[in-house]
């Protein structure tokens, strides 16, 4: 499929996208005119099965798996991915929650633990867009443009009860976007984020049918009262990937069901 939401033929790399959220960005950008997709995922087997699934409809992929908090893991899986595939043409920070190997004291106050348990949430939203990004920068200025988008949460913007060290990593990322934006605009590089709230995957699933009341007060703060899905999150970013987006860049767009508002 090609058209408005064409990709020109670029190598995507989509991290985190063995499962959920993830899963659904590497498979639409697989149907417009990508020219292959790296899947990133730190399982390797959710990695070759979402593979599989954008090859058996008729797409390129390639399954690549790293941990995205660990610099020189992601260096050898770009360096693979490009000669698999080719250069990547966009990257999509998707990579998030509490990383490969969360902490298990990630719940208490903040205050009441250290850096061994803020890495959980630092590593995999931070670092690791920061990893992700300068292994596919050369490439891009190579190509004299690319696309690079990162997915933040409604945290980042809104804050969130409990989740002081989570919030401020997303909005790290989403800064750090901004600047990326304003350095490689001249050449033809664009770089977005996607803040999105509550999403139904498969880590989320479970909450949100398990108590029905939380869920119902949940909701109660949305404009459109239902979770998100993930292709409400993979229309933005394909948008966002792909030549219709030429003159945007250094934005931060919500997909949110109108949880916030944006000025």
């Amino acid at each position: 499929m090609s058209g408005i939401l064409d990709l020109a033929g670029r190598v995507a790399f989509v991290t985190g996208a063995g499962q959920g959220v993830g899963r659904q960005i590497a498979l639409h950008l697989a149907t417009h005119n990508s020219g292959g997709v790296a899947v990133n995922d730190y399982v390797m087997d959710r990695a070759e099965s979402v593979a599989e699934e954008i090859r058996e409809a008729g797409g390129n992929a390639f399954p690549v798996q790293a941990d995205v908090s660990d610099h020189e893991a992601v260096k050898d899986a770009v360096a693979k991915t490009v000669e698999a595939l080719g250069p990547v043409g966009v990257l999509v920070n998707n990579a998030g929650n509490a990383g490969a190997n969360p902490n298990p004291e990630l719940r208490k106050p903040f205050w009441e633990t250290g850096p061994d348990v803020w890495k959980s949430y630092i590593g995999v939203n931070f670092d690791g867009v920061l990893n992700c990004t300068s292994a596919v920068i050369p490439g891009m200025i190579d190509a004299n443009g690319g696309r690079i988008i990162t997915i933040i949460s409604d945290a980042g913007r809104w804050g969130d009860v409990g989740l002081a060290i989570y919030a401020g990593a997303k909005a790290g990322a989403a800064g750090f976007m901004r600047s990326v934006a304003r350095t490689l605009g001249r050449h033809n590089i664009t770089a977005n984020c996607v803040a999105i709230a509550v999403t139904e995957t498969p880590a989320t699933a479970s909450r949100l049918n398990d108590n029905p009341e939380q869920f119902k007060r949940v909701m109660e703060r949305y404009i459109i009262r239902r979770p998100g899905q993930p292709t409400d999150v993979a229309n933005m970013v394909l948008f966002l990937a792909s030549d219709s987006n030429t003159w945007i860049t250094g934005q931060t767009y919500p997909v949110n069901g109108g949880f916030t508002l944006a000025l």
